[in-house]
Order: C-alpha cells, then structure tokens, then sequence
C-alpha cells in the first residue's frame, strides 16, 4: 500500500531527512473514522511535530500559508485568518478539537480567528468541501486544531514543554508553557500563552502616507519622501498583545474516558492606521466627532473569550458500535471596536453552544461507518453606534452518514448530510430557514510501485451567513448605511438570498518511495448561487460600498508537493522540496473574476541535517495576480528568501536553539488575499530567535 506523507513533509520535517521514514503517517481526527491520510480521497494537509514548530505563526492564517492551496487573509500583525483554494470568511470552518471556534472571524476580515496554533498538536487541513462532516460553512474547507486540552490518554510521567521566541519584524516576544501529567485514573492538563509586540515593519517607503492614503492620491502624488505614519519603516498602529490559559482535566476508565476543560483568552490589537485615516475627514460617517483625534493611534480590537469543552468516548458502548463520541462546547465570545478617544464604536458578542455525537459501527461485510448529529444554537449581537449588523439568534440541526466499502481494488466512501438552518434577527428584518441536503462519493485506488489514484465528487450546500444576509438590513437610504470603521467599508446584505451549492471534483496522482513524495492535485468546483462581497463601485462620503451578491461561479486549480533525498552531502543528510499551487476563481455571465484570490506560487526549499544541526533555505516566488475583480486593483509578483538554522546539542537533546531570517531581500510583498494590500505590506527583513524543549 502506498503510503501518503502529510502535505507538511512537503516542506520537509525532520523525519524526511533524519532517519524517520516519511511513509509514517498521520491518523487524521478531522474525519470521524479516524483514517490515516492514505484512505481517504479528501485533499488534505496535515502540520505535526517538528514541522509545526518551525511553521507556527502568531495567527492560523500565517502558519498555514504556505502550504500548497493555503494563504492568509492578513489584516496586520493581529489578524490571518485561513484562505482554502481562495475560499476565506463563512466559507471555512475552523474547529478546535473537532468542534466549532464559535469567534466573530467569518464576520469581517478584522476579526482575529481565536485559535492558538502554537499550542497545536498538530493541524489538520481538509482542502475543499467538507459539509458531510461539519455543516454548510465547511463548503470551502475545515481547519481542525489539536491541542490535548482534555487529556485522551494517561502519561508514564508528568511532563512540561516550554518555548520562548523573539521576531524583529515585529518585535514580538513569544513565551509558551505546556505541563501534562496523571495520577492514578485522572490526567491533567496546563497551558500558557503570553505575546506582545509592536508596530509592524515593513520595507521602506511602502506603507501609504496617512495624507494620502486613497488610490486617487496615490497615483497622482506618490510622495515616497514623505514621512509615515509611526517611525520609519513602521506601519502604525499594528501592536498588540495576547494572553491565553487553559485548564482540562480527564478521567479514564475501562470503556473510555470523560473530560472537561476551560480557556481564557484575552486579546488587543490596532488595526494598520492608514486604514482609517481619513477618519479626520469631516465630512466621513465613519469619523464624526473625531475630528481632532491622531491617526496614528488608529482603532484597537479588544477581545475576550472563555471556551467550556466536555468530551466522553467509550468504546463498544452497544453491540454494533465500535466507539461512541460526544462533545460539548460553550463559548463565551466578545469584542469591541475601540475609537482613538477611548470610546467603543461597537462591540460584538457571540454565545453560542454546540453539541455532537459520532458513531462508528462495526464492520458488516465490506461496510464501515459513522453516523452521529450536530445541533447548534448562537445568540450574536453587535451593538453600538457604528453597529450594522442586527442582533440575530441561530439554530443548526445537522445528521451525517459516511460509510467507507472494502474492496479489494480500492476503497469507496459515500455520504450524505441534512442541515436545518434558523435564523431570527430581532430587528425588522425576515427571518429565514433553510433546509439543504449534501452528499458525496470517492474513490481511493493503490497501483504499482507505490502510485496511488483517488477521485471525490462532492455536491455541497451553504445557508448564508448572518452578515451576508443582514448587514445594514432594510436601510434604503444612503445616508442611514453605516460603515464598518476598521475595514473602511460600507457592507450591504440582501435578506432575500438563497442557499449557495457547490459541486466539487478532486483528482489526484501521487507516489511515494522511500523518503521521497510525489503528489498532484487537480480540483473543480462549480458554484450556484455563489455568494459573494463585491464592490459597486460606489462611494458614500468616500467611504467604499460593497453589496453581498449572488451570481454563478467556478473555481479551479492545481496543486504540487513533493520531496526528493538527495543522499548525503557534508556529513548529513540533504533533501530538496518543491511545491506550487495555481487557483482562478471566475464569476460566469461575463461578470469578471472573484476578488481577492491567491496569486499563483512555486516554493523551493533544501533541507540539511546532520548530528546536532538542522538548516534550511527556502524561496517563494508568488506570481503577478492580474486577474481581478471589478474595482480591485493588480497585485505585483515578489520573491521571498528565508534562511533557518536549529541546534540541538547532544547533551541536551531535548531542547532546541533556532534562528531564523525571513524575506532576507526586503521585498515588497502585498497578499491579493487581504482586504489592505493596498496599504499594509507584509513584514520587510526581519530575524527570529528562539529556544524550545522539554523536561
């Protein structure tokens, strides 16, 4: 049997140079059966171990980019919210341990994803649809991170992880603290996360001066003399600081085990000041009354939110079952939009409860399977004076059944799933329900010499999301619209929108030998009724509008990892990536193409190790996005450089010393995936130390 390594060895861990085979693979805990990657058609990326390490960022979005058919949707440091084949927003599901994240991310492209990848185990990517498993907003994709919270195994002996790191770009000081241990019957978990940092920097004279901030300024009067916003170099207003705890606690009997854990985590960051800068316009909606307020102080989001998690697994509960899986969550989410004079322009709140049940049958002949529910309630509210989106509760009712068929030519799974979606918003606004059916079937097949084929077809379904349908809902008027401060926008929804379907094909070729790798991805996906933020091209007061539309769409792409070692050189081991990923997303009737989609991108990397060293280097080259949407503006090709070094000495070996330098050339980087290429490049030269270990 062919044995697929995780998209994550594609950028070469430890274990595809040093000794461990990359043919052992990942249980993936995303998909219910909990396969290895080999047995299921679904496209996924898988980050564990050392690779998680090396790649984790101070958002999801930043440590999943650069993994093939992943970007990030940047809104400065604070914010990087995860980008699946072009798919971002309500369109991509992130979960923490296999349930809901229940933040206000899908709302708007400030909002942070509340999610500490640092803390992962590991992180699972389900690249493309995957409502089957977790509902309608998992159309474009799922991103499940592991952590342990709640202990599903006893230890031999405590054990405490620690890890502290600096990066210069944005003079962030990370510190992380772990501590796992059990005593008879009961396991314990502790964890900590603390990080600051300060105002972003970026390559010289790129940030857009405050005075002229607008595209109109900017092609008439460059003024690359002119001074910026913050010390030079800097983009204003993009410091921040994080917090996050969390307690679990699990108790193991024979048939399983039950558990219960909390997090805290608090948060505050700035949104880049150009942003919003002509805030000081009088004649601005969004600005009134701070006229006289600093630009360079800019908006600051301060979020705050406590998560409850129960979990229970028992194995072969009945007769028929195999294993038996509930959880609960409870997340207690907030945060406001704080102006520069200190007051709150508004503050969104989400309770929300979520409750699911897995359960796998035994085998009956060549079928196994899972069968389970999720139910959903939310109650979401924005209020304030720059509130746009009405207060609205939602009720989600979902039944699953994935059924895998043992042949001996190849595997075939099938599944189908019924949501219910309620919403009831308490303004004058409609209510809606929506009922949407989707299914799915694949097909996974070993060749020779280690080749393997699969192809999946999936017909999926997405109620609209609350701000889709909602913003500034039943506002005629011009002058009534309000708009988002922080993402300078005016946001119209349309209360009248149906459910959007997708139907999706995947095609897949790969080969694995040895410890090298081979794997290409073909997808198309055709969109009805696709929902989509578009600019009108209007303008009120100089603030932009954008309507959430429907309107027919395809997408599709290409996507490449691979690993070849290439023997010894110098003493160690040395081996040699390649990976690349292409996407067009095009809306039909000649209406252009979808905004914000990823550039095209070929990313080579070697890897070296030998004894108590490690290093790599790495090129990006992301291609000129020029197909673009109506109203958007071109994005400029770049190449990034990256250098890393990592030390484990033998007398220690379970710490590690590292080093990193990114973007060595400072080159102007501006992501088609964000909403402020325009004004907020990625970070410039910058340098990362650390140390991490155990005992």
């Amino acid at each position: 049997m062919k044995k697929r390594i995780s998209a994550a060895l594609a950028f070469v861990s430890a274990a595809a140079v040093g000794g461990e085979s990359p043919a052992m693979e990942h249980v993936l805990v995303t998909v219910p059966l909990h396969k290895k990657t080999s047995e299921t058609a679904l496209p996924v990326t898988v980050l564990s171990g050392e690779a998680l390490q090396r790649a984790a960022g101070s958002t999801i979005g930043d440590t999943l980019a650069l993994q093939p058919g992943l970007n990030s949707a940047s809104f400065g440091p604070g914010v990087g919210q995860p980008v699946i084949r072009g798919q971002q927003g309500a369109r991509v599901t992130v979960l923490q341990n296999g349930t809901i994240s229940a933040d206000a991310s899908n709302l708007s492209a400030d909002h942070a994803v509340a999610v500490e990848s640092i803390l992962a185990d590991s992180i699972e990517v389900l690249r493309g649809p995957a409502t089957l498993l977790y509902g309608g907003g998992a159309i474009g994709g799922v991103v499940n991170v592991t952590d342990g919270r709640i202990p599903p195994r006893l230890v031999d002996q405590a054990e405490t992880r620690a890890e502290f790191r600096y990066d210069s770009a944005s003079q962030a000081s990370t510190g992380v603290v772990r501590w796992d241990a059990s005593q008879g019957d009961y396991a314990f978990h502790l964890d900590a996360v603390v990080r600051s940092w300060g105002d972003l920097t970026v390559p010289k004279n790129t940030a857009v001066p405050l005075e002229h901030h607008d595209e109109e300024h900017i092609e008439e009067e460059p003024h690359a003399d002119e001074e910026y916003a913050g010390p030079p170099s800097r983009l204003a207003n993009t410091d921040g600081e994080t917090d996050i705890v969390t307690l679990g606690l699990s108790r193991h009997f024979e048939a399983g085990f039950a558990g219960f854990s909390v997090q805290r985590q608090n948060s505050n960051y700035g949104i880049p000041a150009a942003a919003h800068a002509h805030h000081a316009h009088e004649e601005d909606p969004l600005a009134a009354d701070h006229e006289e307020e600093n630009p360079e102080q800019g908006i600051r989001i301060d979020l705050e939110q406590t998560r409850y998690d129960l979990a229970l697994h028992l194995h072969e509960p009945l007769p028929l079952l195999d294993e038996l899986r509930f959880f609960g969550t409870y997340t207690d989410y907030q945060h406001s939009e704080v102006e520069p004079s200190g007051e709150v322009g508004t503050t969104y709140s989400n309770k929300s409860r979520q409750l699911r049940l897995e359960a796998v049958h035994k085998t009956l002949g060549i079928w196994h399977g899972v069968f389970g529910l999720q139910v959903g309630q939310s109650e979401f509210s924005a209020l304030g004076e720059e509130a746009f989106i009405p207060i609205t509760d939602k009720d989600q009712l979902g039944l699953f059944l994935v059924e895998d068929l043992h042949f001996d030519a190849g595997l075939l799974e099938l599944g189908v799933r019924y949501d219910r979606d309620e919403l009831d918003p308490q303004s004058g606004a409609n209510s809606r329900v929506f009922n949407n059916l989707s299914f799915s079937a694949s097909w996974v097949q070993n060749l020779e010499h280690g080749w393997q084929w699969s192809a999946a077809y999936s017909h999926a379904e997405r109620a609209p999301a609350i701000e889709e349908l909602y913003s500034n809902a039943g506002v005629l008027n011009e002058v009534d619209w309000v708009g988002h401060a922080a993402t300078e926008a005016i946001e119209l929804g349309a209360s009248d929108l149906d459910s959007e379907t997708s139907n999706n094909v995947d095609l897949s070729l790969s080969r694995s030998w040895g410890d090298n790798y081979l794997e290409v991805v073909l997808y198309h996906n055709q969109f009805s009724d696709y929902i989509g933020l578009l600019n009108t091209g209007l303008e009120v007061d100089m603030v932009s509008v954008y309507q959430y539309t429907q309107v027919d769409a395809t997408f599709s792409g290409l996507e490449l990892s691979s690993v070849l070692a290439l023997g010894e050189f110098g003493g160690g081991d040395l081996a040699l990536s390649i990976n690349g990923d292409m996407s067009r997303g095009k809306l039909d009737a000649s209406q252009g193409y979808v905004p914000r989609m990823p550039a095209n991108r070929l990313l080579a990397q070697l890897d070296w190790r030998g004894g108590e060293l490690y290093t790599w280097a790495r090129v990006v080259r992301a291609f000129e996005q020029d197909r673009v949407a109506f109203n958007e503006e071109a994005t400029e090709a770049y190449t990034r450089v990256d250098l890393g070094l990592e030390w484990s000495p033998s007398q220690a070996s379970d710490w590690t010393v590292f080093a990193s330098v990114h973007n060595l050339t400072d080159e102007e980087i501006r992501l088609h995936t964000s909403f402020l290429k325009e004004i907020a490049p990625e970070p410039g030269r910058g340098f990362e130390i650390g140390v991490r270990g155990q005992f």
